[in-house]
């Protein structure tokens, strides 16, 4: 190999990093996409970078994207978690607040 290569997908996994945080807070469902997609392309250039460490200059993007990433999967798992307890929760006492106003406007009165 050729001293001083970048490795490929390392500014990528940066920024589906960077992503997964910034997009954590979406029902975590687009930094959870993120970050498994980070992880993933990174393990090719891990792999590669574990090979031959000297051929290459720019692991510290490649293991900062799965730093975030890991941080960002993390993030968002919890907060999908907690979306669905909440929408679990609060659903039921929607619907009896909807029961309730369906039954005052049969009933004639006024909500």
């Amino acid at each position: 190999m050729e001293m001083n290569q970048k490795l490929p997908n390392a500014t990528a996994t940066l920024v589906l990093g960077i992503l997964s945080i910034v997009t954590c807070c979406c029902a975590g469902v687009p930094g959870v996409i993120c970050g498994i997609i980070a992880l993933v392309i990174s393990k090719k250039d891990l792999a590669l970078y574990k090979e031959s460490p000297e051929s290459f200059t720019n692991y510290g993007n490649l293991n900062a994207g799965r730093i975030m990433a890991f941080i960002g999967l993390a993030l968002s798992a919890i907060n999908f978690v907690w979306t669905v307890v909440r929408w679990v929760f609060y659903s039921d006492e929607m619907m009896q607040q909807y029961d309730q106003i369906m039954e005052q406007m049969q009933s004639g009165g006024s909500f």
